[in-house]
């Protein structure tokens, strides 16, 4: 069977965005607004998201907060049922919530990894079955989860994001196959270094640094490309860090610590 080529319409059905409190996630809650569409969003935290919804007034669309953490299951199965039944079908799903918290691997904390794979990889589950419900019984559908370039290969302090955000790249690969039978189009995001609240911390040098604006429309563009599975960028680094994936591990070890400082550290 060929590769699903659906790009979701507003005219399909409302688009569901957590994540949405800062960041990539608020930034594309908004531009899908003012092109239109009717955009559920999801963040921990009421007061951000009814910020969005009182931004968005004046947009062609609307923004409407489905506020809670996507590691409840409970909780984002009941929001994908009260957006089906008063937004209308789940047309697109931008399943981009997730928590980035630095481990010194001689010092780590196993709560932080727990926590970081409740939130971005089981969080991404959450939403995302729930969310295949109302894809299914359209017959289409269109589904983006954002992952991360930190997912190709490991990277100093990222022993909990990385592995889960490698995880999400390997889930949507495997979903694919499926989801193509249903007329249900799946992609992965895999951003490198956005200029949010999770990279302020960062202990090394960020190359290729980008806005959140510019991420966004990069997210736009491959959106709507029909033959896109992978929606990387910026371009000059995703090539780079695609080449070290093919490095032998004594190179590749070698290049990062000497790239990121790691051999002063």
């Amino acid at each position: 069977m060929p590769s699903n080529q659906y790009v979701a319409s507003l005219s399909d059905g409302c688009a569901w965005v957590t994540g949405a409190s800062s960041g990539i996630g608020c930034e594309l809650a908004l531009d899908l607004a003012r092109d239109g569409w009717t955009v559920a969003v999801t963040a921990r935290s009421k007061e951000p998201l009814t910020e969005l919804e009182e931004k968005a007034v004046s947009l062609k669309g609307r923004i409407v907060p489905y506020p809670g953490d996507v590691s409840e299951t409970e909780t984002m199965a009941a929001h994908a049922a009260s957006i089906r039944s008063e937004l209308g079908p789940i047309a697109l799903l931008i399943a981009n919530a997730g928590i980035y918290l630095p481990q010194d691997g001689l010092d780590s904390d196993i709560e932080a990894y727990r926590r970081s794979f409740d939130v971005n990889l089981l969080g991404t589950v959450n939403v995302l079955f729930p969310a295949l419900e109302s894809m299914k019984d359209a017959g289409q559908g269109q589904i983006a989860i954002v992952s991360s370039v930190a997912g190709y290969r490991g990277l100093p302090t990222s022993a909990a994001y990385g592995a889960t955000k490698a995880g999400l790249i390997n889930m949507a690969e495997a979903l694919k196959f499926d989801l193509d039978r249903a007329g249900i189009r799946i992609q992965v995001i895999n951003p490198g270094f956005v200029d949010t609240p999770a990279t302020k911390s960062n202990p090394f040098p960020m190359p290729h640094l980008i806005s959140p604006a510019e991420a966004v429309r990069q997210i736009r563009k491959g959106l709507a490309d029909p033959k896109r599975f992978e929606i990387a960028f910026p371009a000059a680094f995703v090539r780079q860090l695609k080449f070290l994936q093919h490095l032998p591990y004594r190179a590749y070890f070698a290049i990062v610590r000497r790239t990121t400082g790691w051999d002063k550290k």
